[in-house]
């Protein structure tokens, strides 16, 4: 890609951003965060301040790339009246840098659903296959939280049910980034392991799977009302890491939405009115996700489509065994580095879908 292509690309970006407008609403919360009164509200002032960062550092890597764009059309015209090897290889080495800087920012573009700039829930749960789908859970839990690593993403380990012999059958993750749930939406669905079995002293061939569940955080549970009567509430004492107030405390929290029987767990906290106020989010998360889930399933219908029993449609194979593969079912993008993928490499699958 050369120059003068990157410079469009930036412009069309600015435009899909509503590049002006967004810096008006900056100035605008800006003002509205110097005023002393905002802090009496604790969760709109968070919310402001969040909104502020979040539109900096959006603005600046405009800006930046904008800059870096000026500077890089400079040094190519100085190679035309005096031309430099060493300085030609610096100029093609920035814009290579700049189409990987500009490709990821040129995503946001595609993000422009309801909810895709706020944080989200991860869920990971065991499906059919016992131990060895327990296995795949938490194979999967270490995928995410090394692409979350990767792109250096805030996130919490809410909670995690261990399985009986290995794995895990459960794992809540909540994500604190902006657009968390807009880069990750695409992630919702089953996903399918074919592999030796390292369980089964005859090594045969053996089909796991695992549901990953993305779901929205919303701020002061915007979209479903929790009604307290509903709500069944239990204290316990925590596991794992902590200290002694561990064992000590009862902080763990776990809440039952009577009617829906969906039970949630935070233990990531060492006050249980903090548990408790994540669990709420948890919950809320999780009761919007099957709404959502039935909605669809009202349109399936209304369709003709037909139901798939069991975890339902699978979104995504990773097979290392008789060859090596990770296939996306619906971008139909795959990869034989299978290696990398489970390390975290997940960025083109994600661009994929996000583009799909």
């Amino acid at each position: 890609m050369n120059l003068p292509e990157l410079k469009s690309k930036v412009t069309d970006i600015q435009d899909k951003l509503h590049y002006s407008q967004l810096i008006t609403q900056l100035e605008d919360l800006k003002k509205q965060s110097v005023n002393p009164d905002i802090w009496k509200d604790r969760d709109q002032a968070s919310e402001i301040m969040q909104s502020i960062s979040d539109l900096t550092k959006t603005i600046s890597a405009i800006n930046q790339i904008t800059s870096d764009i000026n500077n890089l059309a400079e040094i190519q015209d100085l190679l035309v009246s005096s031309p430099d090897s060493s300085l030609q290889s610096e100029l093609d080495a920035s814009i290579s840098r700049l189409s990987v800087i500009i490709g990821d920012l040129e995503i946001k573009t595609f993000l422009s659903q309801k909810y895709d700039t706020y944080y989200c829930l991860l869920s990971i749960h065991s499906g059919q296959g016992g131990t060895e789908a327990m296995d795949w859970a938490s194979m999967l839990q270490r995928m995410y939280l090394h692409y979350l690593d990767r792109h250096q993403w805030n996130y919490q380990v809410l909670d995690s049910i261990p399985g009986e012999e290995a794995g895990i059958k459960a794992v809540y993750i909540r994500i604190n980034e902006p657009y968390a749930y807009g880069y990750l939406r695409g992630e919702n669905g089953v996903h399918r392991l074919v592999r030796l079995s390292p369980f089964n002293a005859n090594q045969l061939r053996q089909t796991s799977f695992a549901k990953v569940e993305i779901s929205p955080i919303f701020k002061n549970n915007q979209e479903i009302t929790l009604r307290p009567e509903e709500i069944e509430f239990s204290a316990y004492r925590a596991g794992g890491h902590g200290g002694q107030n561990v064992n000590k405390v009862s902080s763990a929290v776990r809440l039952t939405h009577l009617p829906s029987g969906i039970t949630v767990s935070c233990q990531s906290q060492r006050s249980q009115e903090q548990n408790r106020l994540l669990a709420s989010e948890m919950l809320v998360s999780k009761l919007w996700a099957l709404e959502q889930e039935k909605l669809s399933q009202e349109k399936s219908d209304l369709k003709g489509a037909n139901v798939i029993a069991g975890w339902g449609r699978q979104i995504r194979s990773y097979v290392l065994h008789p060859y090596k593969m990770v296939k996306d079912l619906r971008t139909r993008y795959e990869t034989s580095d299978t290696t990398g993928v489970l390390n975290g490499d997940l960025d083109n699958f994600i661009q994929a879908e996000i583009q799909l």
